[in-house]
């Protein structure tokens, strides 16, 4: 089905971020129909966006929160998210920022290193306080996806290395205010192979091996999120194969009797419901290629400068002859670019242009450069 607009939106001052709430709506139904039946807790990852309407949306379908600053766990708690289903994750979590956290009693910390951990251990006690921790391992898996978005390599600066595994559960044994529940990894972004979590599954059941050949049962185990979307045909694949992704989990991790199993999605669930709406302000034609500028730039999405990402682009208001066009923002960096060679119909001042795939990480990555007004959400049922 082609992509289109609801009656009147087009008259709105672009740009603006559109989110299609009924997609939204059928991809949080897919999936818990894939995860609820196999007993898995799902925690929407909020970095890949804070827009509240799109919060209360994920709420109302039963997930958790997956935060990974105190603004994100202070936003899910404004959004209506119970404290007993925040996760706080990162690498760097500031005393004020934990602080937080563990007032608000949440549920478990993500902690990345033995230094956190004995920060954290110092706060819970002076707020006389035990904090959950789960302790986020970095598996050294390769998740085949773009150097910037892959988390769970020896090189990244994710999480504890399992040669350091070993003096960090000693170390553990000293610090009273904290209590172990579990084990978290993360190990990358826009994963498409599967095979990629199949083999996080070996190496999460020869850590739970190794854990309890010491005395240690964890009720909980978090794998992480990054399942990938199809960026290249959002009409045809419009909701991620959640069922294969739990199938893998269902297939290759060893659960305990009674163990929770938790995944952090994020990208899966918003990406394909939000959409960039943005004016051709000027079409420049040169020897080499035709620029299509737009009133859009890197300050309403900042991936394709970022990681030269790959976003579908249409044009919705012409039918002209299909030609070659560099999609370009008005910003003032030359990375300021949607993409190189689009075809798109013959092209003029005043069309609209859509980015698809927009609704994760294009909003919350949005910056105020060029002095640039923030753009206006959108929202249709």
């Amino acid at each position: 089905m082609a992509f289109t607009l609801p009656a009147g939106v087009l008259d709105r001052p672009t740009p603006f971020y559109y989110y299609d709430l009924h997609l939204l709506d059928q991809t949080l139904a897919a999936l818990q129909r894939a995860a609820r039946p196999r007993g898995f807790q799902v925690h929407y990852a909020l970095k890949a966006n804070t827009n509240g309407p799109v919060l209360a949306h994920i709420r109302e379908h039963g997930l958790g929160a997956d935060c990974v600053s105190g603004n994100e766990v202070q936003r899910a708690l404004s959004a209506g998210f119970k404290p007993d289903h925040i996760v706080f994750a990162g690498v760097g979590k500031s005393d004020a920022e934990m602080n937080l956290a563990l007032a608000a009693d949440i549920w478990c910390f993500n902690a990345e290193s033995v230094e956190e951990l004995a920060v954290l251990n110092e706060l819970a006690g002076a707020q006389n306080r035990k904090a959950r921790v789960a302790l986020r391992i970095n598996p050294n898996v390769d998740a085949y996806t773009h150097p910037h978005i892959t988390t769970g390599l020896d090189a990244n600066k994710f999480g504890i290395n399992i040669s350091d595994l070993p003096a960090v559960i000693e170390k553990f044994e000293t610090l009273t205010n904290l209590e172990l529940i579990g084990l978290h990894t993360h190990v990358g972004s826009q994963i498409t192979n599967l095979t990629v979590f199949e083999k996080l599954s070996h190496k999460l059941n020869e850590l739970q091996t190794w854990l309890e050949d010491r005395g240690h049962f964890l009720p909980h185990l978090n794998v992480g999120g990054g399942l990938g979307i199809d960026y290249h045909a959002p009409d045809t694949n419009p909701i991620p194969e959640f069922e294969r992704y739990f199938r893998v989990f269902e297939k290759y991790l060893v659960r305990r009797p009674n163990q929770q199993v938790h995944v952090e999605l994020g990208r899966s669930v918003v990406a394909q419901c939000g959409s960039l709406v943005s004016k051709v302000l000027f079409v420049k034609r040169s020897q080499q290629t035709n620029f299509a500028i737009l009133d859009a730039g890197m300050t309403e999405l900042i991936r394709p400068a970022l990681y030269g990402s790959y976003h579908a682009i249409q044009n919705l208001t012409s039918q002209g002859e299909a030609q070659p066009y560099d999609v370009v923002g008005p910003i003032c960096e030359s990375s300021d670019t949607f993409g190189r060679q689009v075809l798109l119909p013959e092209t003029r001042r005043g069309d609209i242009v859509v980015i698809r795939s927009a609704g994760a990480y294009g909003e919350v990555m949005s910056s105020g450069y060029n002095l640039r007004e923030k753009a206006e959400a959108v929202y249709s049922l």
